[in-house]
């Protein structure tokens, strides 16, 4: 089975800052890195939380979440207060977040993913008596940024189709870009769970990259004190930006 390479913090290492001020940090979370502890991986002893703050010199709090494999965007208060103020805007649908990924396959130009999914709760998450556990609404956009077609045999055809997609995810459930993707039959590259091994690993022994691909690239949002529409972007880098210039995909969205 096809799984991503660890990825090794170093103690000294810091989370790049792509917008900061007295009231919120966003960062450019690395694949890789959990948010927070988490019953995911026990032994787990670096944290986006805790490297960030052990950088500013202060507590943060987290506004949403990024799965671990996924890179990009990621947003925290400087407060408990201001954290709800910018998740209550997630949960209105309010926040505009915009990923990329690279698929198997060649889907259409563009399209919406209309499938409901059935709720994941983490496994030490209280489930009582009264908690619902019938599919929820989930909506995704999406549009073929690049396609390429190797001349590999990496499945049971003579050669290999990949596309980079913009995703706009309408809903926030939980993985829903990632079994969205699964469920229109482009799984995301990397993914060890909802994904296919074979070019898992073909983009592992033979293109060097070892992560999951998916990233948010952007995120707009209302500042939760001023009230200023923030657009803060994150463009792909490391692994993600190499197999872009191999492919000759753009580095930017138009």
């Amino acid at each position: 089975m096809f799984r991503p390479r660890p990825r090794v913090v170093s103690l000294a290492e810091k989370l790049q800052i792509l917008y900061r001020d007295e009231h919120i940090v966003v960062i450019e979370k690395p694949p890789g890195l959990l948010v927070h502890r988490s019953e995911i991986d026990r032994h787990e002893t670096r944290f986006a939380i805790q490297i960030l703050r052990n950088q500013i010199g202060q507590h943060v709090w987290p506004a949403h979440r990024l799965d671990r494999g996924t890179s990009g965007v990621l947003l925290f208060g400087l407060s408990r207060e201001i954290a709800g103020r910018l998740g209550r805007q997630f949960e209105a649908g309010t926040v505009d977040k915009r990923y990329w990924a690279i698929v198997r396959g060649h889907p259409s130009p563009e399209g919406s993913i209309d499938h409901p999914l059935s709720r994941q709760r983490d496994p030490y998450e209280f489930q009582g008596e009264q908690s619902s556990q019938e599919a929820q609404s989930a909506l995704t956009h999406f549009r073929k940024l690049a396609e390429i077609e190797l001349p590999v045999a990496v499945d049971r055809y003579p050669g290999s189709r990949y596309a980079l997609l913009e995703l706009l995810p309408i809903t926030g459930r939980r993985h829903q870009l990632r079994r969205h993707l699964k469920h229109l039959a482009h799984p995301i590259i990397g993914d060890s769970t909802y994904g296919k091994g074979q070019h898992n690993r073909y983009f592992a022994e033979h293109l060097d990259c070892h992560r999951l691909l998916l990233a948010c690239t952007q995120m707009n949002f209302d500042h939760p004190v001023s009230g200023q529409r923030l657009e803060i972007k994150a463009p792909v880098s490391g692994e993600f930006a190499a197999i872009l210039a191999r492919f000759g995909w753009p580095p930017e969205a138009d």
